[in-house]
């Protein structure tokens, strides 16, 4: 067959497409945890840094609105980070009643290290498993998959 290409693949089903991509994801996610050191940060206490290094202070509320979880909750994850050193809270001044939280430096460095750890990870696992064809074959489907994610 030199010269031709058989017949084209059938398009896949989009709920084998959908099913895949989310098992995928899903393990990729899992893996990237297991990146940094387990003793920085939980899952949940990361993404809580991480809304709060973006997006800036927030009443426990609004974090827990966010995060899609219990007011109480919340608490308990803020408790723990601001144990550590990596919140602190202030009066709101619009609401006496409540707190607006925000990130420490310390936060923030403990967050770039766990950062730095998936991202170091996974480039040398890029690097080590495919070629630079392959490489851009991932960067192509990063594009599209930003797509999906803001849509």
């Amino acid at each position: 067959m030199s010269g031709t290409q058989g017949p084209a693949a059938p398009e896949p089903p989009g709920e084998r497409v959908a099913a895949d991509l989310a098992t995928i994801v899903g393990r990729l996610s899992r893996r990237l945890r297991t990146a940094s050191p387990d003793s920085l940060l939980t899952p949940t206490q990361r993404t809580v840094l991480a809304r709060l290094d973006t997006d800036g202070p927030a009443t426990t509320a609004a974090l827990a609105r966010s995060e899609y979880v219990k007011p109480q909750s919340m608490r308990l994850t803020l408790g723990a980070l601001e144990e550590r050193g990596f919140v602190a809270r202030t009066p709101d001044p619009t609401d006496g009643r409540q707190s607006v939280v925000s990130i420490t430096d310390g936060g923030r460095a403990t967050l770039d290290a766990v950062r730095a750890a998936k991202h170091s990870w996974l480039a040398q696992a890029l690097a080590a498993e495919f070629d630079p064809a392959e490489r851009r074959l991932i960067a192509e489907a990063i594009v599209l998959l930003g797509r999906l994610v803001e849509r």
